[in-house]
């Protein structure tokens, strides 16, 4: 909109003789005071609306038509109507015309325009004033000297301003006020409150503006300290009822936090002003009590204050905090019958309101109707406003219409768009920002930063985090969880020393990205617990995020029992403790355990997402809870309303894999909703192994290495499955192809920590310099296996050799080798935790059972499936896992389950068993048993091994064994020894069955008491 020039500039100086008579009329004195006061606010529409009729205001202007000219005086009363009006142009405007009419300008007018230039920021109109100040010889006026210091300060030059102050021959408390507030202006604050001390040693007593002033840089830079001695000497010096001195106040302990003390300062203030309401407004939204500024608020009415513009930004913003749409809707209105519904500001924020409360039309619309007044704040909200709403490609496409309409972006522009990731990849934008020359911003480094973070680029991640200038918390809690999202430990930990080596004290959030890095299995077991230390230093441990942390790092890195401790310690737990807590119990074969802290989760009503029902539905399939599985899997969809995802599905798949139902398994993928993804054939494809099922097993195969043709892991365990059934030459195809196509399979290898330092083996590895002693500890742990009753179960080797060769394969697997290593560098009696990058075979597994037995060690192995504690001789997994049945029906398994727990709670047995020799992993429970509870007699026949084991408390034994059961595959018989007559030891007191009936697993069980 064009300026209004006023009517005066056709004025000349020939008639002044005769205005000077017709002015000197009182009621032309009254009238034409009227009009300068109605021309200063014809330029505001609010301001005539309350204080001015249209009629009047014409009237006004007819008369000022008519008057010939005016004096210096009237200039100087309309420029500070200007000037207090907030005219800023205009007065200047004015001044120009009042020089080129040939006034001489005193003092008080080049004061009020040297205010006006500082208000614009004009700094070249503002160097022309003080060449005319010079002229003049007015420098040496107090007022006009001040003004200018007032105007370099303002306008950025504080060199010159600085330099003004310090020629005034006399200077007095404004003086002394605008210089200190120009520093404070510019965050210099040790020369504001040296100025503030030398002040005050100089005699000038300061007034409420000089401490407000103080008072308001004290709170930009968190001085709460200083700020509170500050406070103490205002109340000395008796200011504390002035508004101007009580608003600092409010500000300062707001910004501190203290809300309480900005409570109190407030209800002391007697004479409280529209900024006192904004500030105490502003104070209690930017401290999250939003229903308390609507209470304060409220008040503004009862008082019968006007409201401001600031009142209307605050109490929208906590609209938009507490997503009030009906309230934010109101206050438009209100807005509009204030006369504010053309402030950009306001406009704005309402904007952001209409988004943050998911009212996205509302908010277009708003942003439609500023037509030309469309800024890049308002532009910058809109596309904010749909990233919020998952609008993310409309986000995209206001972001290009801004730039089609010539409308650059700023910072947070940038920092905005740079969310709408995986739709914009972060190197475009990238490109834009140093276009744009806004690489330097924090905002948006940080924001770039964070989005090559999320899409796990730590490299582009980190040369951005190198060339932020000034890296604040945010960054470098970024940078950590970028590391910790790609497992990159080792970046993590020194980017965090280099955070504290740097002075910067960590937050809940740095703490949270590193100890989030430490969960990853090649970090050292020991640093977790470092960062665990080192938060409870900081007093962060008990923060939820870190909490939360603490319970995933543990649980991942084999130590249920940490997870669990961290865990019950938690005042507030969120959905990621849960989930944690779940899937923790679940890798580590716990499945009952995680079924319970599911029930606890359904009892207190928690929201429930997708992952928390991945973590139940494994807890079944790791523990063989096949019905239990298939209830929660309901239950997801009934009960907590969740859509089934492929994961799910895949989760169900394997339940009934590992089960060995494969036919249930292909019917459920037939009833899926979309196509089977590769999870879901991977499984059906290691029962096929398991069942040597090889029909089944080529179809799985076929699908697999059609979605992911470049995965080893298809070919791989058809491999297995030809070998397994003895066609090597499929087998010998299957490995051709695999050459042709340029497959390569993964080497399996292992690694140990021993002493914060990690050590990896291959299968059959020499490279180590203790490989010797390696070795030698291998042969003397086979001897002790043979000597327990140990016999290799060459099944696990899918070679065409020898049985021998095949032996000495199995006793080379790289699991063993990390643990001959950990038994000779280690002290006895310390447990050892083992990686493995690949599925521990089934021989393996029994071997490691037995080693926990006889060297009285605890071993933690962590498979690429699960977790698995050998202790005494048993392993955690119950034996439930994909490859220990080897072909055992399941008769033999739950068997073995049962004799795995009863062997845990340590209950003797005297039991006798027949057993084929293909039931491997359960014969080495049997033995296990029999050498833990002292078992009285062992034979061995090649085809059906029999073991004896004495029962002392058969009522605990009864307990874990129901004996009313009778299978297929064999019986159980009880029988107490009769009070008369005496049993020799070990002559059984039932007869031999003869009639029992055998399956391709026969297994007799028969329970008896010895005296």
């Amino acid at each position: 909109m064009p300026l209004l020039r006023p009517h005066y500039s056709r004025l000349t100086k020939a008639n002044a003789i005769q205005a000077s008579n017709f002015l000197r009329d009182p009621q032309v004195l009254f009238r034409t005071q009227a009009f300068f006061r109605c021309h200063a606010l014809a330029f505001d529409p609010q301001m005539v609306a309350r204080d001015c009729e249209p009629q009047s205001l014409r009237d006004a202007q007819h008369l000022f038509d008519e008057i010939p000219e005016l004096d210096i005086a009237q200039y100087n009363n309309l420029l500070f109507e200007y000037s207090r009006r907030n005219r800023l142009v205009e007065a200047l405007n004015l001044f120009r015309d009042m020089h080129r009419l040939g006034f001489i300008t005193d003092g008080s007018s080049l004061s009020c325009v040297l205010k006006v230039s500082g208000a614009l920021s004009s700094q070249v109109v503002g160097k022309q004033l003080h060449c005319q100040c010079a002229k003049a010889g007015l420098t040496v006026d107090v007022s006009v000297g001040t003004s200018l210091v007032d105007m370099y300060m303002k306008t950025g030059d504080v060199d010159d301003g600085m330099r003004v102050f310090y020629e005034m021959e006399m200077k007095n408390v404004v003086s002394w006020t605008s210089l200190l507030s120009g520093y404070a202006q510019h965050g210099l604050i040790e020369q504001t409150l040296e100025v503030f001390s030398s002040m005050k040693l100089q005699g000038i007593r300061p007034h409420p503006f000089t401490y407000a002033a103080v008072l308001s840089a004290l709170a930009d830079y968190g001085m709460i300290l200083k700020g509170t001695e500050v406070h103490a000497q205002v109340v000395k010096s008796g200011f504390e009822s002035y508004a101007s001195v009580g608003n600092s106040l409010i500000n300062m302990y707001a910004k501190s936090r203290m809300i309480q003390e900005a409570r109190d300062v407030f209800s002391a203030m007697e004479n409280k002003d529209a900024v006192s309401w904004s500030s105490m407004i502003a104070a209690v939204v930017t401290n999250g009590l939003d229903q308390e500024a609507f209470k304060l608020f409220r008040q503004t009415s009862l008082e019968g204050l006007e409201l401001t513009q600031p009142i209307f930004l605050s109490i929208i913003k906590a609209c938009a905090n507490v997503k009030e749409l009906s309230f934010a809707r109101q206050l438009h209105c209100r807005v509009t019958k204030s006369g504010f519904d053309f402030d950009l500001n306001i406009r704005t924020a309402l904007m952001v309101a209409y988004s943050k409360c998911g009212d996205m039309d509302g908010s277009f619309k708003m942003h439609s109707t500023m037509q030309q007044n469309q800024s890049v704040i308002s532009w910058t909200a809109m596309i904010t406003g749909y990233l919020q709403n998952g609008g993310k490609e409309k986000a995209i496409h206001i972001f290009l219409e801004m730039n089609r309409m010539g409308v650059r972006p700023n910072d947070y522009t940038y920092s905005s768009i740079l969310t709408a990731h995986p739709h914009v990849p972060p190197s475009q934008i990238h490109a834009l920002v140093i276009k744009s020359r806004y690489l330097d911003s924090p905002n948006v480094g940080t924001a770039l930063l964070d989005a090559y973070v999320k899409t796990g680029n730590t490299v582009e991640a980190g040369k951005v985090f190198e060339m932020i200038p000034d890296k604040d918390i945010v960054a470098w809690s970024a940078m950590l969880a970028g590391y910790a999202q790609v497992g990159d430990t080792e970046g993590a930990v020194s980017t965090f020393r280099q955070l504290t080596k740097d002075g910067i004290k960590p937050n809940e959030y740095t703490f949270c990205g590193v100890i989030n890095s430490c969960a990853d299995p090649d970090a050292s077991t020991e640093q977790g617990k470092q960062f665990h230390a080192f938060s409870i230093k900081y007093a962060y441990n008990n923060a939820l995020c870190v909490s939360s942390a603490l319970v995933t790092m543990y649980s991942k890195r084999g130590n249920i029992d940490g997870a669990l401790k961290v865990f019950k310690r938690q005042g507030e737990r969120d959905l990621i403790s849960w989930n944690s807590m779940i899937c923790g119990f679940a890798r580590h074969g716990y499945g009952h355990q995680a079924l319970q802290i599911f029930e606890e989760m359904r009892r207190k009503r928690i929201a429930m997402d997708g992952i928390t029902m991945i973590g139940v539905i494994s807890a079944c399939t790791h523990a063989g809870l096949v019905k239990e599985g298939e209830k929660y899997f309901d239950l997801m969809v009934k009960e907590q309303h969740i859509h089934p995802t492929m994961e799910h599905y895949a989760c169900m798949v394997d339940l009934y894999s590992r089960a060995g139902m494969v036919q249930k398994a292909m019917d459920f993928i037939k009833e899926m909703p979309f196509p089977a993804g590769a999870t879901v054939w991977r499984s059906i494809l290691g029962a096929c192994h398991v069942s040597r099922n090889i029909e089944l097993g080529k179809i799985a195969a076929r699908k697999l290495i059609l979605l992911e043709p470049q995965d080893s892991s298809a070919y791989v365990l058809l491999s297995n499955i030809y070998a397994a059934t003895g066609h090597w030459k499929d087998r010998a195809n299957v490995r051709k192809l695999m050459d042709k196509r340029k497959v390569r399979k993964e080497a399996g290898y292992s690694w140990i920590e021993v002493k914060n330092k990690t050590y990896s083996f291959l299968a059959g590895d020499h490279s180590h310099p203790l490989s010797d002693r390696i070795y030698s500890k291998l042969e003397e742990l086979s001897t002790r296996l043979k000597d327990a009753g140990y016999i290799p179960d060459t099944n696990y080797v899918l070679h065409d050799v020898e049985d021998e060769h095949k032996e000495a394969i199995l006793s080379q697997h790289s699991e063993r080798l990390a643990i001959a290593f950990g038994l000779i560098a280690t002290s006895p009696g310390i447990p050892l935790q083992i990686v493995k990058n690949l599925r521990v075979c089934g021989d393996c597994h029994a071997v490691i059972k037995i080693i926990s037995m006889i060297e009285e060690r605890d071993i933690i192995v962590r498979d690429s499936n699960r977790f698995h504690h050998f202790r005494g001789g048993s392993c955690s997994c119950g034996d439930f896992w994909k490859d220990s049945n080897g072909g055992n029906c399941e008769c033999c398994l739950m068997w073995a389950r049962r004799l795995g727990s009863c062997l845990l709670l340590q209950i003797p047995a005297a039991i006798v068993i027949q057993l084929d020799m293909q039931c491997t992993d359960l014969s080495w429970l049997f033995r296990l048993c029999l050498m833990q509870n002292g078992g009285l007699g062992y034979t061995h026949r090649h085809e059906n091994p029999t073991f004896i084991f004495k029962l002392e408390d058969l009522e605990s034994f009864h307990e874990t064994f129901p004996v009313s059961e009778t299978h297929n595959a064999g019986a159980v018989v009880l029988a107490k020894r009769r009070a008369s007559g005496q049993v020799p030891a070990g002559e059984l007191l039932t007869k031999h069955v003869e009639d029992l009936k055998t399956s391709r697993c026969s297994l007799l069980i028969i329970i008896c008491q010895w005296r």
